[in-house]
């Protein structure tokens, strides 16, 4: 085991990319870590490949997002979906992928090690590499998680036989309304995870959360408050890049520069930045809202005219000077840590602070969504099975449907505005939906000064 170890640590000491084949669980990376840090002091260009460790200490991960160093100071820890985890300590950060190695048409996630990562102060100065080797687990078994490659599906939407799967689902239910799309609005839909993702169910809803939604209006829309639209243009990803995680941090961003600017300022953010130059995510193949928040903190997002969307994923080129970065100076899940969120959480942090993002599994049956609130239906596209995958959306609202009393989330998709409402949906609230109410991201702005 140990010579796999070494082997796992060596492979990882370069730059890593997500999301990545790791599949780990929260009770397998807490613990005890041994820290193996290199030399400060560089920006965040930094390289991490080949480092060598001048500091090592140990850093304790406790329940559910406390950890603790050699002298009993306290931090903030948080799983990254399966990935990898972030830590905040001693006015510091941590992020690192979880290793894996692959062999054959298998991987091997070893959750008690760490790719090489990043560290960097609060301020996003003074960077370093690091990785980490788990001395002691929260559970006993730290043999490696197997994970088979996901068979490869054509994922571009066809209309062969769908008008007979479209009649199915109509006939199936009446909360939404589904139609055939032409192929040629076909999109690649595995755009928030390539590998299979594990979910955390919702926390239960605690009495004071209870009584602030209590205050809450029954409806809610971004869209108009008081007569203003503080929601970005539906952007739509194309078939060749699973971007929609690039997509909607770019709006979520944008939303929340207009609503706290009171719609005085107004611009337009960038994806291909994110697809082409954010080392945290595996450009076309997908990413996490998580850590592409993160990458506009550590690095800024610049404006769609600086690098406009190809649709496919482009060398990072250096930018010319006048091109604004625009930086976040929050990002953290809904409840706080991975698997801390909710229905009234993500009701609470939407009204007060504006559009967040969430991911969800996608059935064959939501491609076809038109109108009404999707409810997953348990059909699948007998002629053209397709793989369930993770997407992200923004979600800019809620409301309750006045016939049925059904709730429902309003989200933004990143398909174009000939799918669904003129590129909207609207999910069913409160009973987490394709687990819709399990991960949901929101960030803070910096609004730059004129």
């Amino acid at each position: 085991m140990a010579a796999v170890l070494m082997l796992v640590m060596l492979s990882g000491l370069t730059v890593a990319w997500a999301d990545t084949p790791a599949n780990c669980s929260w009770s397998q990376v807490a613990g005890l870590w041994e820290i193996h840090v290199g030399q400060g002091g560089n920006d965040n260009r930094l390289k991490c490949s080949g480092f060598s460790p001048v500091e090592v200490f140990q850093l304790n991960l406790l329940f559910p997002d406390v950890v603790l160093d050699e002298d009993g100071n306290k931090g903030f820890w948080t799983m990254i979906y399966n990935q990898g985890f972030e830590m905040v300590i001693n006015q510091r950060k941590y992020f690192a992928f979880s290793s894996y190695i692959q062999e054959g048409g298998v991987y091997k996630s070893f959750c008690n090690t760490t790719f090489a990562g990043w560290s960097h102060d609060l301020l996003g100065n003074d960077w370093s590499c690091y990785y980490g080797i788990q001395l002691k687990s929260g559970v006993s078994d730290v043999d490696p998680v197997t994970t088979r490659l996901m068979p490869q599906v054509d994922q571009k939407w066809t209309d062969r036989n769908d008008t007979a799967f479209v009649k199915a689902i109509n006939s199936a239910q009446r909360s939404w309304k589904a139609v055939t799309y032409p192929e040629s609005h076909g999109s690649n839909m595995a755009s928030m995870a390539t590998f299979p993702q594990s979910y955390p169910s919702p926390v239960a809803m605690d009495e004071a959360t209870r009584i602030a939604i209590s205050h809450l209006p029954k409806e809610f829309d971004w869209r108009n408050v008081n007569g203003q639209n503080f929601v970005p243009e539906v952007r739509e990803q194309g078939d060749g890049c699973g971007s929609c995680y690039a997509q909607v941090t770019a709006t979520a961003l944008e939303s929340r520069i207009q609503i706290m600017t009171n719609n005085t300022l107004k611009v337009t953010m960038s994806p291909q930045d994110i697809v082409s130059c954010c080392e945290y995510s595996q450009g076309c193949l997908g990413g996490f809202p998580y850590l592409t928040a993160k990458y506009a903190q550590d690095f800024g997002m610049v404006e769609e005219r600086c690098n406009p969307y190809h649709g496919h994923a482009t060398p990072c080129m250096p930018y010319h000077a006048d091109c604004r970065r625009y930086y976040a100076e929050d990002y953290h899940y809904i409840g706080g840590y991975y698997g801390a969120s909710n229905e009234g959480l993500m009701m609470l942090e939407l009204v007060k602070n504006g559009p967040i993002t969430a991911g969800f599994q996608v059935y064959d049956d939501f491609r076809h969504y038109s109108s009404g609130i999707y409810i997953h239906t348990g059909l699948q596209n007998g002629w053209n099975p397709w793989k369930v995958t993770d997407h992200v959306a923004v979600f800019i609202g809620y409301g309750v449907d006045a016939t049925s009393g059904e709730k429902y989330w309003i989200g933004q998709n990143t398909w174009g505005t000939d799918w669904g409402e003129l590129g909207y949906f609207k999910i069913r609230r409160g009973t987490n939906e394709v687990n819709i109410e399990s991960i949901g991201v929101a960030m803070t702005p910096i609004v730059p000064m004129p």
